[in-house]
């Protein structure tokens, strides 16, 4: 989280845009108000869920990065180093003089073709395995941007300083960004999430912001957090575990138990019916080419390794507001949340395809109305 000087602009309000240069900002919140989206945290920035506070901000890395990073070098091995010659060999038996060619251009391609696919994809290999151990060297240091639910305060540690700064969850700001520019490979489209405060004290805006896939995925990462800070939710599961691959008693993490997991649910499908021969030695083919389990197993090492570092690098203000509190303790969201709440609720009802954020601005509309009336 970096600190940015506070700009002059109208207040943030959820569901209104400001438009920039090459795309939109649309606010959230404050008043973190229900979007009828699911909450699942797509990004797996969410690091550790319990019944008094989210960890945002230090997710381990899922599955999928490390099936990437290792698979991803290891099929073009085998694409230059064997399938090439491969096609070479089959070229020449079939315009060539028969066994004789093919061999020799097997042979020559094979030569050339396995060097350079060996220095290629082992650089491109220690390249992501570089690029993962900078992130995660930046958890040594990182502290997440804690929610808790008890206090309804969110704890920000702006990067580079020790002490925490406490900020109440309904004053928090939230948004959605969407841009695009044109390459020359096209029109280029991103999208972002980000949530953000003015320190009391000092006046100064700091924000905290991460790509998403799209829109929906952005605003399903806020409600992730929103469902958890108003009791919706409760577990790292519920928020993570879309396609259902952890059992009652599994840990919240993409370890080798997600791997039996799916594998077992792969084979019932099968006997089904439900999936082919070709959907079955796609799975296997798919895991064998990204080493089996061992992904999995380096997902449960890091996760292991960022809870030992997260608890020796907690400011002692922060641990001490982490503690929980007796339940007559627990702070209650405001009546006017609850009001605009109930609307925003009793319009998505009303128009379930009407995007959200309209809903929103049409909600603070009517009670900001109310309130000058009133006044």
């Amino acid at each position: 989280m970096n600190p940015k000087n506070a700009q002059s602009e109208q207040p943030p309000r959820a569901g209104r845009s400001e438009p920039f240069p090459s795309g939109r900002l649309t606010f959230l919140s404050p008043r973190p108000l229900p979007t009828g989206l699911p909450p699942v945290d797509h990004g797996h920035a969410v690091g550790e869920v319990n019944g008094g506070y989210l960890d945002f901000g230090t997710g381990v890395t899922p599955v999928f990065g490390w099936q990437a990073t290792l698979g991803i070098p290891f099929f073009c091995f085998l694409l230059f180093a064997f399938f090439l010659p491969f096609i070479v060999f089959l070229g020449g038996f079939s315009f060539g003089n028969g066994w004789e060619d093919a061999l020799w251009g097997w042979r020559v391609t094979f030569d050339y073709a396995f060097e350079l696919a060996f220095w290629a994809c082992s650089f491109f290999l220690l390249l992501g395995l570089g690029i993962w151990y900078r992130d995660h060297l930046k958890l040594e240091s990182v502290i997440p941007t804690r929610f808790n639910r008890q206090c309804r305060e969110v704890c920000f540690v702006p990067e580079g300083e020790k002490t925490p700064i406490f900020v109440p969850w309904e004053e928090l700001v939230a948004w959605v960004t969407e841009a695009q520019g044109v390459t020359e490979y096209g029109v280029q489209r991103q999208y972002g999430f980000g949530i953000g405060f003015y320190h009391p004290a000092t006046g100064e805006k700091y924000t905290l912001e991460f790509e998403t896939y799209g829109q929906s995925q952005a605003i399903s990462t806020w409600e992730a957090i929103r469902a958890y800070m108003e009791y919706e939710v409760h577990t790292l599961k519920e928020i993570q575990d879309p396609l259902e691959l952890q059992g009652p008693d599994d840990p919240p993490w993409e370890g080798v138990h997600v791997f039996r997991n799916a594998r077992k649910r792969l084979h019932e499908d099968y006997r089904e019916g439900k999936r082919g021969v070709l959907y079955l030695s796609g799975w296997y083919l798919y895991h064998l080419m990204t080493f089996w389990t061992l992904p999995n197993r380096l997902v449960e090492w890091e996760v292991k390794k960022i809870k030992r570092m997260s608890w020796k690098t907690l400011p002692k203000a922060m641990a001490e507001w982490s503690e929980p509190l007796p339940e007559e303790q627990w702070a209650k969201p405001s009546e006017e949340l609850k009001r605009q709440s109930k609307r925003v609720l009793e319009l998505q009802k009303g128009d379930p395809q009407r995007p959200v954020t309209e809903i929103f601005a049409q909600v603070c509309e009517e009670f900001s109305g109310e309130a000058s009336l009133t006044a």
